[in-house]
């Protein structure tokens, strides 16, 4: 079988953000793991999601964080794009002429609480000021906890905890995965379980982007691959397409692949008042991934998620 060559160099495209460069380091790590004689170089830009502090909702979305990244790939300044995989907008395909090559092997998917007094949420008085922007977050909490106060709070994880030391918040909900890949995880007061804070679509797993007709960079990233991120990702992200959830739809769920094979998806939509809360959880058995993902949305949507999502503006 002929083997194809590998190219020389791979520049890799990113936000210019530190947690964004701390996961393109982790690719460049792996990659030179793989394959040693690859030299990559990286090529940051700074997205209109970076730089706007209001409601994303008014920049069109999600996509404000993965279009100057997908125009670089287009263009062919760059080979490889790496994406949070939550960033990525799955109410509509991948811009034509990409694919993902590989997800990552998947990263914690839970949320942390950041309070500088070290209390856990339900230690939390009446009152607290929560800083996020987060829909998801602002749901459940007004479900499980409605006597704390979210106030907006956008920027990435490092200017988030300078904003809550200059008193912006009392306290922070962030990602863990993020803390630990900026190396800030000494202000974690209270790791949330899944069951107190649903994740987002997409938690904890890195997605390196392609050009679809550049084989040989896909042939070469592709090992980096990990077979249950790919099969978590792949259903989630059905399941997110088939609701077509917008960035201000509430809407939270994880798969899980066991050490057994099985396959399962568990998926929540809000009320952004928390008041409302739709609910499934379905094993895949012999359905593929994505089969699975239409399978949870359709069973969310009998329960009247799509009036839910419908009547929330954006």
């Amino acid at each position: 079988m002929y083997a194809m060559s590998a190219p020389e160099l791979i520049r890799i495209v990113s936000r210019s953000s530190p947690m964004a460069l701390a996961q393109v380091e982790r690719v460049r790590t792996e990659l030179a793991a793989l394959h040693p004689g690859i030299r990559t170089e990286v090529l940051p830009v700074t997205t209109s999601g970076d730089r706007w502090m209001g409601d994303l909702a008014k920049l069109g979305g999600k996509g404000a964080f993965t279009k100057e990244v997908d125009a670089a790939l287009l263009a062919g300044e760059a080979d490889l794009a790496v994406h949070c995989v939550k960033d990525v907008p799955a109410d509509r395909p991948l811009p034509a002429g990409t694919t993902f090559a590989a997800f990552l092997k998947r990263d914690d998917i839970r949320d942390a609480l950041i309070d500088p007094a070290g209390r856990t949420l339900d230690e939390l008085p009446p009152g607290t000021r929560i800083g996020t922007s987060s829909v998801r977050r602002i749901a459940q909490l007004a479900a499980s906890h409605p006597h704390l106060n979210c106030v907006p709070m956008r920027g990435n994880a490092g200017r988030r905890l300078a904003k809550l030391a200059g008193g912006e918040a009392d306290a922070l909900l962030l990602a863990v995965s993020g803390l630990e890949r900026i190396g800030a995880t000494e202000h974690i007061s209270e790791v949330l379980s899944v069951e107190t804070m649903c994740p987002p679509i997409g938690a904890g797993v890195l997605a390196l982007q392609c050009r679809e007709d550049d084989a040989a960079t896909i042939d070469t990233v592709s090992g980096l691959g990990d077979r249950d991120a790919w099969r978590e990702a792949t259903a989630e992200r059905m399941f997110l397409h088939v609701l077509q959830g917008h960035c201000n739809s509430p809407i939270a769920g994880y798969a899980r692949s066991e050490p057994s094979g099985d396959l399962s998806l568990r998926a929540r939509v809000f009320t952004p008042d928390g008041k409302t809360v739709l609910n499934a959880h379905e094993w895949a058995g012999p359905l593929d991934p994505a089969t699975l993902g239409t399978s949870v949305a359709v069973t969310l949507l009998r329960q009247g998620a799509r009036e839910l999502i419908d009547s929330i503006a954006h």
